[in-house]
């Protein structure tokens, strides 16, 4: 990781979970474990606010005051899109009132960075052309509809007060390391980065970027939703045959909506020098090593990998 010399903080997961009273959470917050420092790089703040919410404007506010913070990177965010079916109206709350708070208590702190990072699903889908920075939003389910309303409140925010924001679009895919769910015949393509060269990204973002401008975050590397299953399948369970490895797929009905493809350019962002660097047979097999380390942090995780409900 590069040095900067900011007081920076993240918001990787902060999701709304009912009010509380400002000051008494704020000070939870900050003698719990939900506030990390980040190792050898004083000057990060990692949050994840279990208590907290990105709604409660007071309570930003405060915590910008507080800890006087200078550089944002806003990944909050309400996820699933096959929750967003059925929750629509909560992703809207979350997602875009939530980013409206966060930008809005960001410029009054007179923050010199914010970064808002979207989706790739904000393009909608496309089998043959490619989307650029300058494409039109298009989104076809409610998370990316939501996360394409929050991208226009940071981009009004620029334009009427010049915050120094940028935006990074990027490819947000998940692994199941249970019994493979394919929705649909899951043919559907998706495109995948290992999280350091993302991280990496992010840096290229913050030290090269241009206020006001879009960046997209992808590769070129794309593999099949079911296809993906089955490398996962038999690097986890060590399967011998075909046969076997179906034992461990389940074709679950698909969500009303589901893109085929995501075909991204990433052009912009490789004009700064960013450049994936982990090929997927090495990033697979690092990823599966750190769930297994890993996994079990996590409460209730099971439930948040069901398939949509039908």
């Amino acid at each position: 990781m590069h040095d900067l010399d900011h007081r920076s903080f993240s918001l990787p997961g902060l999701r709304r979970r009912g009010s509380f009273e400002t000051v008494t959470s704020l000070k939870r917050l900050f003698q719990s474990k939900s506030v990390a420092r980040v190792e050898d790089y004083p000057n990060y703040m990692i949050i994840n606010l279990d208590k907290g919410d990105i709604c409660d404007s007071h309570f930003v506010k405060l915590l910008f005051e507080t800890e006087k913070i200078d550089i944002v990177l806003h990944f909050a965010a309400q996820t699933h899109v096959d929750l967003s079916f059925v929750r629509a109206f909560e992703f809207t709350y979350v997602n875009v009132y939530g980013t409206h708070v966060l930008v809005s208590a960001a410029h009054e702190a007179r923050v010199e960075k914010f970064i808002y990072v979207s989706t790739d699903e904000v393009y909608g889908g496309s089998l043959d052309k490619e989307f650029d920075e300058s494409s039109p939003k298009q989104p076809t389910n409610p998370y990316a509809s939501s996360k394409a309303a929050a991208e226009c409140f940071v981009q009004s925010y620029w334009e009427r007060y010049k915050l120094l924001s940028q935006e990074a679009v990027m490819f947000m895919d998940h692994i199941n390391i249970q019994k493979s769910c394919i929705h649909g015949s899951g043919l559907q393509t998706r495109n995948f980065l290992y999280a350091t060269d993302v991280v990496e990204a992010f840096l290229t973002v913050l030290k090269k970027g241009k206020p006001g401008e879009i960046y997209n975050i992808g590769t070129n590397f794309e593999m099949s939703v079911v296809q993906l299953a089955k490398e996962l399948i038999q690097l986890i369970k060590e399967t011998n045959s075909e046969s076997e490895m179906e034992n461990w797929v389940d074709y679950v009905n698909d969500r009303p909506t589901n893109d085929m493809r995501y075909p991204m350019k990433s052009e912009k962002i490789l004009g700064l020098g960013w450049r994936p660097k982990v090929p997927w047979k090495e990033g697979i097999k690092k990823t599966i090593e750190w769930y297994r380390e890993n996994f079990h942090n996590w409460k209730n995780v099971e439930k948040a990998l069901e398939p949509f409900p039908v």
